[in-house]
């Protein structure tokens, strides 16, 4: 997968004839860096992932193959859990598709005693609520302990981070903007 995303971004840059130099330029990434990346010889962070996507000016979704989800009504039998690239945790798609949504709707699934991203802030809003298991919602530094049946909503542009204190999965609903996908 990591060879797709690969030469999906020298695709790209060349398609929009700009140099490794320009790349770095915009997204902050060190050229030698996104040299590796291109070559296939160093993997990137999903954070990493979406500077350079919204270089290009794409979602994110652009260097994924995930599972296309069709009109306003999602199935339970058309939904696919996913990876990606920089987490161990799995998301089930769950947003309808049409033009102009804002909001992007997930499963996400951590695994045992995990921490799901890094402490990180980016546009936006997220509403999480726990399905299953536990999570620790870290923002700004304040720590959150978030139960089963229990949500928590805060701005995104605040520095965040999930972390599962238990030694099962825990399963949440994910609410967010702006888009992912």
């Amino acid at each position: 997968m990591i060879n797709e995303i690969s030469d999906k971004i020298k695709e790209l840059r060349k398609e929009k004839g700009l140099t490794l130099k320009d790349l770095s330029a915009k997204t902050g990434l060190s050229v030698s860096f996104l040299s590796q990346v291109e070559n296939g010889a160093s993997s990137l962070a999903i954070t990493s992932l979406k500077k350079i996507a919204e270089a290009f000016d794409v979602t994110i979704n652009y260097f994924f193959e995930v599972p296309q989800v069709h009109n306003f009504l999602v199935k339970a039998e058309e939904e696919e859990v996913f990876k990606m690239e920089g987490t161990d945790s799995k998301f089930v798609r769950l947003s309808g598709d049409f033009p102009n949504r804002k909001l992007e709707s997930l499963i996400t699934i951590i695994p045992p005693e995990h921490k799901h991203g890094s402490n990180f802030n980016h546009p936006g809003e997220e509403f999480i609520y726990v399905l299953e298991g536990a999570l620790i919602v870290e923002i700004d530094g304040t720590e959150y302990l978030v139960k089963a049946g229990d949500s928590i909503h805060y701005p995104s542009t605040l520095s965040h981070q999930w972390t599962n204190p238990l030694k099962q999965d825990t399963k949440i609903l994910t609410v967010l903007t702006p888009l992912i996908f």
